[in-house]
């Protein structure tokens, strides 16, 4: 399959991926039937670093072996603002905000990586794709504000974590194109998680995630909604992200947090979290953005 085609299966499958990511989040978190969370965040984030980076370094290796020591600054600063926040930082925001609802603020990264791309990494966009921003980002807002009309028990200050989250994506996503380009994309998964890793072991001992009872069922509960996580939200998703950033631009590679949303809110509505119609007509001012976004346009702004 020509990339023309490939970038719309990989879009397709990612905001599938990522967007169900959001209620894994929340289910990892847990419940012990007191009111009390299974897991602390920083338990959660860097348990789901560890995992993610045992099972890609036992199956990416040898193509990280190939790659230039020129390249590890980049692969370092990119395994950071890639996965390492970001993990903590999903993981403490859904202690306070609807898994939903960090789907929608997941939609800001593409504006911030149009802003950052252009002002810092002197990478062109078309007018279309900034109109398509533009619009998204008003969907999402959108979305925002009928999330805290419905649920006004929620800390909204909390939603601050996910717009850093995404500037670190953001960030990331450039760094892939400007200065990962040429590394294959497993061999770019496994650089970041075999730099972030021991970080996340110190993480998670210094968490006391060493004294879990692992054989309590509300921990292997949560052990099991993280495994699925790090499987597909993380291993899989990581690498054809790599590959969707090389084969089209940073912009129409994050436009995937438009879709993802749409994955969100059901989940969320699903699981009993609320949903109106303006989010829904939010929701289609997002769909619409996508395809400005995502159109092939020759860049006019620099």
């Amino acid at each position: 399959m020509d990339n023309s085609k490939l970038k719309y299966v990989y879009l397709i499958i990612l905001s599938l991926i990522w967007g169900t990511s959001f209620i894994l989040i929340k289910k990892a978190l847990g419940d012990d039937g007191t009111g009390n969370l299974v897991l602390q965040p920083l338990q959660l984030g860097a348990g789901r670093t560890i995992i993610s980076g045992c099972i890609l370094i036992a199956i990416g290796w040898k193509s990280f072996a190939a790659t230039d020591r020129k390249d590890w600054k980049w692969l370092f600063i990119s395994g950071l603002l890639g996965t390492f926040f970001p993990a903590f930082l999903f993981a403490y925001a859904q202690t306070e905000i609807d898994s939903a609802i960090s789907a929608i603020l997941n939609s800001t990264v593409p504006l911030i990586t149009l802003i950052m791309g252009a002002v810092i990494f002197g990478i062109a966009f078309s007018r279309t794709q900034l109109l398509g921003v533009i619009i998204g980002l008003a969907g999402a807002i959108a979305l925002v504000f009928s999330g805290m009309k419905n649920n006004p028990e929620q800390n909204y200050l909390f939603a601050g974590l996910v717009f850093i989250a995404c500037t670190c994506y953001a960030s990331n996503v450039n760094i892939i194109k400007r200065y990962l380009q040429n590394i294959k994309p497993l061999a770019i998964a496994t650089g970041n998680f075999i730099f972030i890793l021991p970080l996340a072991i110190i993480v998670f001992f210094s968490a006391d995630g060493g004294s879990l009872e692992f054989t309590s069922e509300p921990v292997l509960k949560s052990l099991g909604y993280i495994i699925v996580l790090c499987i597909f939200g993380t291993v899989a998703a990581k690498i054809m992200f790599n590959k969707l950033v090389q084969i089209t631009s940073p912009v129409f590679a994050s436009s995937v947090t438009y879709l993802m949303p749409v994955v969100g809110l059901t989940w969320g509505m699903m699981d009993g979290e609320t949903f109106s119609i303006w989010q829904v007509l939010a929701t289609m001012v997002i769909i619409f953005a996508v395809v400005l976004v995502t159109r092939d346009k020759k860049p006019a702004t620099n």
